[in-house]
C-alpha cells in the first residue's frame, strides 16, 4: 500500500493554461523547486530544476476494485498486468492523452512527485504539465485540479507539440515554419509552429496503444490467438515496421488458443505485424497531410524545406521516418532523445520563463 504518500493537499490554488509564447501569470516563493511533468498515456516522466529527469515509468495503477486503494503505481504495476485476481483492477488513469480516472490519476501523480522529490521540505513545488493540443477547456481544467491536488502550488499547461518543439531545439519563436509530429501512447500530434504559437494542428487518438490493440486484433483474426498487452508490445518493438525493410524477421509468439484453451505457439513475420499496423500508421500519415493542407501557403514551404521533426515513442517504430518521407517527399529529423523531448522542452520552458521574469524585474 501507499497510504503514506497521500497526505492532505491544501487550499487549490489558480492554475494557467499557456498558449504558445503568451506568459499570463506570474509564479511567486522564490526557492521553490521547479517540476515538469510529461503525464502521457503510456509514461510519465519528471523532470526536476537542477537534477534532470528523475523519474520514467508506466501511467498504470492496480488497485482494489472494492476500496478503490492502490496496491502499486509505475512500474510494479505494469508487471501486474495479466497476472491479477479478480478483486484487483490494473487499469490507466488516463486514454487518448486525457484523465479518464481522476481519482486514480490523483492518486498516481501524488506518489510520482513523492517519488521525484523525496523527503521535500520546500513545500509545494511549481508544476509544468504537458498536454495533447486538441483536449478541451474541461479536460484542462481537470489536469490542473489533479496536479494542485497532488500537491502542487501552482500549475501551467503546455501543449505538448510547443513542448517537444521547444526540446528538439526548433526556433519556434522565428517567423518561419517549424512542423512537429509527436507519436505518443494514446495521441499522434502534428503541429505548425511560428513566432512562438501554433498556426495548424491536428491532434489524432492514435499511437503506441491503438498500435498494440491492432495486433492483439491480427493475432486474434488469423491465428484464433488470444494475446495480452505486454506481449503485443514487445511483438511490437521486435518485429513491428511502418515500411517494408532491408532485412525482415520472424519470431514466435506465445498465447492462448481461443478454441481450445491452451497455450499456443505461433510463427509470425514482419510483413504480417506490418499489415496489422498498417491501419494505425495510415492514420499518423493522414492527420500529417490534413494539418499541412490547412497550413498557410508560406509556411507550408518553410516546411517543405525545413523538413518534419518526429519525436515521442511511435517514431521508434521501424521505417517510420521513411514512410512519412515517401508519403510527402519531406526531409525527416529525428532526435536522440524522442520519449524525453517533452519533458524536456518543458524543462527549457521553465528555464526561459524564469529568464524572462528576471528581465521584467530588471525593467522594473
Amino acid at each position: 500500500m501507499f497510504s503514506s504518500v497521500w497526505r492532505p493537499v491544501g487550499a487549490a490554488t489558480v492554475g494557467v493554461h499557456v498558449a504558445g509564447n503568451r506568459f499570463q501569470n506570474m509564479f511567486g516563493a522564490v526557492g521553490q523547486k521547479d517540476v515538469a511533468v510529461d503525464l502521457g498515456t503510456t509514461n510519465t516522466l519528471i523532470y526536476v530544476d537542477g537534477q534532470g529527469i528523475v523519474l520514467d515509468e508506466p501511467s498504470i495503477v492496480a488497485r482494489d476494485k472494492a476500496s478503490k486503494e492502490p496496491i502499486a503505481i509505475g512500474t510494479e504495476a505494469k508487471f501486474m498486468m495479466g497476472r491479477t485476481p479478480a478483486n484487483i483492477e490494473v487499469m490507466r488513469p488516463l486514454s487518448d492523452g486525457v484523465i479518464t480516472d481522476f481519482e486514480a490519476c490523483e492518486q498516481m501523480l501524488r506518489y510520482f512527485i513523492a517519488k521525484a522529490l523525496p523527503g521535500r521540505r520546500m513545500g509545494k513545488p511549481r508544476m509544468v504539465i504537458c498536454v495533447p493540443s486538441g483536449i478541451s477547456g474541461v479536460e484542462h481544467r481537470s489536469v490542473r485540479d489533479a496536479a494542485e491536488f497532488a500537491g502542487a502550488r501552482e500549475s501551467v499547461i503546455v501543449e505538448e507539440p510547443v513542448a517537444a518543439a521547444i526540446g528538439a531545439g526548433l526556433p519556434i519563436h522565428h517567423a518561419a515554419g517549424n512542423l512537429v509530429i509527436d507519436i505518443g501512447g494514446g495521441t499522434t500530434e502534428v503541429a505548425v509552429l511560428s513566432l512562438g504559437g501554433v498556426v495548424a494542428s491536428r491532434s489524432e487518438k492514435v499511437g503506441g496503444l491503438l498500435m498494440d490493440k491492432a495486433i492483439v486484433d491480427y493475432a486474434r483474426k488469423e491465428y484464433n490467438l488470444a494475446l495480452g498487452e505486454r506481449t503485443a508490445e514487445e511483438i511490437k518493438i521486435k518485429l513491428g515496421s511502418a515500411c517494408p525493410m532491408p532485412t525482415e524477421f520472424e519470431a514466435e509468439i506465445r498465447g492462448r488458443d481461443l478454441i481450445t484453451g491452451l497455450p499456443k505457439t505461433v510463427v509470425t513475420t514482419t510483413s504480417e505485424i506490418r499489415e496489422a499496423l498498417d491501419e494505425v500508421v495510415s492514420g499518423i500519415v493522414d492527420a500529417l497531410k490534413v494539418t499541412l493542407d490547412s497550413t498557410p501557403p508560406e509556411l507550408a514551404a518553410d516546411c517543405m524545406d525545413r523538413g518534419i521533426t518526429l519525436v515521442g515513442g511511435g517514431s521508434l517504430l521501424a521505417g517510420m521516418d521513411r514512410r512519412l518521407h515517401i508519403e510527402t517527399g519531406m526531409p525527416i529529423r529525428t532526435v536522440k532523445n524522442p520519449l524525453e523531448v517533452v519533458v524536456l522542452g518543458s524543462a527549457k520552458f521553465l528555464a526561459s520563463y524564469d529568464s524572462l521574469q528576471a528581465l521584467a524585474a530588471g525593467k522594473g
